[in-house]
């Protein structure tokens, strides 16, 4: 999985009116925390951070601090304004390169379903897939084959497999599948009727 280098300056515990400052001038307050770590409190620029929140991949998180302490994180949760779509706050978890992270992680679709060329459509209701995985074993996406895929089948997430990757996501999950139009259901009764 890519790594994307985010600088952050720590921050004191502060009122409103503080958060408010820092947020005039372009800064977001962050925190991070994790097992074994105390918080962190700290700050990073809105225009950087677009550079992790503002794309559909996912990515570790290297975050330097002014500090001189470096940590890897994942993106646990972001609050954002209502009206501008601004982001007001993000909340990092700190991960460990030896223990399994748990993260989201964009599915990549790739053939020509069988059910789409008998004239039914396709659909794809997951765009990304909660896995578990070290971190030097994290995919930077989940590439799905749909060339085998029927009218009115599926791919559900328990129907997939990775190497050294579990799919946290529930089993029954619908990641794709192919719908049949009315199209497909007059061409099928038509070749049911040709080979009769």
């Amino acid at each position: 999985m890519q790594h994307f280098e985010l600088k952050g300056q720590i921050r004191q515990v502060g009122n409103k009116a503080v958060i408010k400052a820092f947020r005039a001038q372009g800064l977001v307050p962050c925190n991070l925390y994790g097992q074994g770590i105390e918080n962190v409190l700290f700050t990073v620029s809105e225009k950087e951070l677009m550079g992790v929140t503002h794309t559909p991949k996912s990515h570790i998180v290297d975050l330097v601090l002014d500090n001189g302490q470096k940590y890897f994180a994942v993106l646990h949760e972001l609050q954002y304004h209502p009206v501008k779509d601004n982001c007001l706050h993000v909340d990092f978890l700190a991960v460990d390169e030896n223990n399994p992270i748990t993260i989201n992680v964009p599915v990549s679709i790739s053939g020509h379903a069988v059910g789409v060329q008998q004239g039914g459509k396709f659909f794809q209701s997951a765009r990304a897939l909660k896995v578990s995985a070290v971190m030097k074993n994290l995919p930077d996406e989940l590439p799905v084959d749909i060339s085998a895929l029927g009218l009115d089948k599926v791919i559900k997430a328990g129907d997939l497999k990775f190497d050294n990757v579990t799919i946290v996501t529930p089993k029954s999950s619908v990641v794709c599948g192919v719908k049949s139009t009315r199209n497909s259901i007059a061409s099928a009764e038509e070749s049911s009727e040709a080979a009769e």
